[in-house]
């Protein structure tokens, strides 16, 4: 089985979360909500992924903080690593290219959202 690494990156702002809802197209995850980031490229860092992430996605710079948990999942016979990490914005001007919206919530509101399967398992870990 082939393994990967993706990323996601965690912004807390004022006790509410960073989280994107993906613009419809043909994956599965369509459509609904998940924190931002991306699958890494051969020879990048995951924090090199993460910077690349946000601005492709969001358009803005950020500062990678410490790791915070990973998560194992498989996808399509794919064996994925999601390792989350605490970021920092370092603008707030939003660009969207991927996301038909974005928003800042709480743990509670996040939950209650359509969320990827791997990012519900992330809320799990940042609510213990």
């Amino acid at each position: 089985m082939d393994e990967r690494i993706t990323t996601c990156g965690i912004v807390v702002e004022d006790g509410r979360y960073l989280v994107g809802k993906r613009k419809g197209g043909s994956s599965g995850n369509d459509s609904r909500w998940e924190f931002i980031g991306g699958k890494n490229r051969w020879g990048e860092s995951v924090g090199d992924t993460l910077e690349r992430e946000f601005m492709e996605e969001l358009g803005v710079h950020i500062e990678v903080g410490r790791f915070l948990a990973q998560v194992d999942f498989v996808n399509h016979d794919v064996l994925y690593h999601l390792m989350a990490h605490e970021v920092r914005l370092l603008e707030h001007d939003f660009h969207l290219c991927v996301h038909s919206a974005i928003a800042f919530m709480t743990l509670d509101e996040i939950s209650s959202l359509d969320l990827v399967d791997s990012d519900r398992r992330i809320v799990e870990f940042l609510r213990s």
